[in-house]
Order: structure tokens, then sequence, then C-alpha cells
């Protein structure tokens, strides 16, 4: 199956997005997300919040002077002759506030299709304006450009919030447009080892499984992507106690706690390929399990297991595709 938005649906989608109230659950944001989709619905899988980003510049009394922090020095500077004490000289008594943007993601999916490739994935800011520090601490003034928009001792004031939380339209994939199965790649095998196992029975890859895009761009100026995978299920899995002195039934024990807490079966296969909380060892320790007699793996799992054996793989940190 092929999916297609063009162009005026994609900048409907975007302003929808960014025109709905942020909410615990995102109901507004994806009744209006899903009322633009023609064909697939939006779904709310993963958040991940704790970073922020400069803001803009506003006076003591919260006027707002200058919406990004970087644009309104570079301003100010100009008019000044860019003489630095010039302008240090006219801003230092008059206490002006700089503005942080506290950020959370939102991940949203979107299956098109049966194929673990074919959904869409989307993500969205959710941005609250922050008062972060003054402009410029007398005390320790900055002695040039960079030490004023990233001052090294900052004059820190309580974090008042500047209006209301707000969406940010981030980005909007297509896997499918990214990810290919097939053996010439650690993740496309990934794919298709997937789309034959006992996990694909159940739910689409994409309520698991999702894209970490890193963009760079080549020396002939042409836009790559190097796509990584990041689970779903990091927060639930990231504490799970392996016992490396198990063996036998209770190793088999381990392994279905394990695929309880993922969520889906088989999952400590694709999590071993992917080098996310198991241990290196397990396949050995199955293996070992298998020729002293124990027949507690599925015919589904075992098949992944004798794959691996005789061709080895590891998804890499990037540069996967």
């Amino acid at each position: 199956m092929t999916f297609s938005m063009d162009s005026q649906t994609r900048r409907q989608l975007i302003q929808v997005i960014e025109s709905a109230p942020p909410r615990p659950h995102h109901h507004a944001l994806l009744e209006a997300a899903n009322n633009v989709m023609t064909h697939g619905e939006f779904r709310h899988v993963l958040s991940k919040g704790g970073w922020y980003r400069v803001g803009g510049v506003l006076s003591p009394d919260g006027n707002r002077l200058g919406l990004a922090l970087e644009d309104w020095v570079g301003s100010e500077l100009k008019k000044c002759g860019n003489d630095f004490e010039k302008f240090l000289a006219a801003y230092t008594d008059k206490e002006l506030l700089v503005t942080r943007h506290a950020g959370r993601i939102h991940y949203f999916v979107a299956p098109y299709g049966p194929a673990p490739e074919e959904f869409l994935q989307l993500e969205v800011e959710e941005l609250q304006e922050l008062w972060d520090r003054k402009l410029i601490n007398p005390e320790q003034p900055p002695q040039d450009r960079t030490t004023l928009v990233e001052p090294i001792d900052a004059l820190k004031v309580d974090a008042h919030p500047v209006g209301s939380p707000r969406y940010r339209f981030a980005r909007l994939l297509d896997a499918r447009e990214l990810l290919v199965r097939g053996e010439e790649t650690p993740l496309g095998r990934f794919l298709t080892e997937w789309s034959q196992s006992r996990a694909a029975e159940n739910d689409h890859f994409c309520e698991h499984w999702l894209l970490a895009n890193l963009e760079r761009y080549d020396p002939d100026a042409a836009t790559r992507f190097d796509a990584t995978l990041m689970s779903v299920h990091a927060r639930t899995l990231t504490p799970f106690q392996w016992d490396s002195t198990k063996a036998g039934v209770a190793l088999g024990n381990q392994l279905r706690e394990f695929d309880r807490a993922a969520g889906y079966p088989a999952a400590w296969y694709f999590h071993l390929v992917a080098n996310k909380f198991v241990p290196g060892n397990l396949a050995l320790e199955l293996q070992r399990d298998r020729k002293n007699g124990y027949a507690y793996l599925a015919g589904k799992d075992l098949q992944l297991l004798e794959n691996l054996a005789s061709a080895p793989y590891r998804l890499n940190q990037a540069g996967n595709i």
C-alpha cells in the first residue's frame, strides 16, 4: 500500500495542530489531525521531555521586545554601530529578561498498511515559554556577543510562565520512504524478521518502535537521513532486571516476563538485536539451553534464534539505512 499527502493537506495538518490547545491526552489535537487525514488515524504512543531552547527578550514588566534572543541582539547591536561597550551602556540598567521554551515532544503514529514500514510518524512539540534569566548580570557583565547570548554565570530569575503552552509541528515522516525491508542492511533485516515473527501477528510495528532520525548533509549538499530505532517501551524496560544466573525453565520464564513488560511476543529477540535492555550473551545462553534439551521457545522464536546464530547481526546506533 502507498500513502501520499499533497502540500495543501500538509499545510492544513500543521495549521490544525498548532491551533489546538494542549491537553493531557491530546484529544483536541488528535481529533483535529484525524479529521484532516484521508485514511489512517493518528494515535499517541510516546512523550519525552526535559529539554529547552532559548526564547526571546522581555522588558521587566513583561512586554515583548524580541521573539528570538539572537535576532534581537543582532538588531540592537547594529543600532549601536556594532559597538559592544555602547550596547552594554545602553542596556545594563534596564534589567531586561531572557526567556526559555521548556519543551516536550509527543510522538503519534498512523499505520496505513500491514507492513512494518507502512506508517506515518508525527512529531509535535509542546512548548511553554518561561522567564529564565536577566539579559545582563551587572556583577559579571558579558565580554562580547557570545557571552551575552550564552553566559557562563547567568543571573537566574523565577520561572514565571509567559502565556499559555502551545503545540508546534516538528515533522511528519513516512517510514516507507526511509525504511526498506531486505537483507542488505541490518535495519532492513530487522523489519523482515518482524514481519515473519509472532510480534507481527498482534500489533503494528509502530506500536512498539519509532524512528529516531539524524539529518545530515552529504558533501554535494544532498540531504541524507540516518535512521535508528527507538523503543516505545524504554521507560518500562529500563528497570527490568535480568538474572544472568538463570537457565532452563527459569530463563524461559524470564523471557516471558520481558515480553509481558514490552507488550508483545518475541520482544526479547528484537531488543537483543537492537542492543537495548537485553544482555548481549542471551543468544548464547538460549542456544546452550536448547542443546541441553529445553524447548520453551515458540517455533517462530526458535527460527529467529537459529537465523541469528547462522548470520549474526546487530543494529548500529546510526547508519542503518
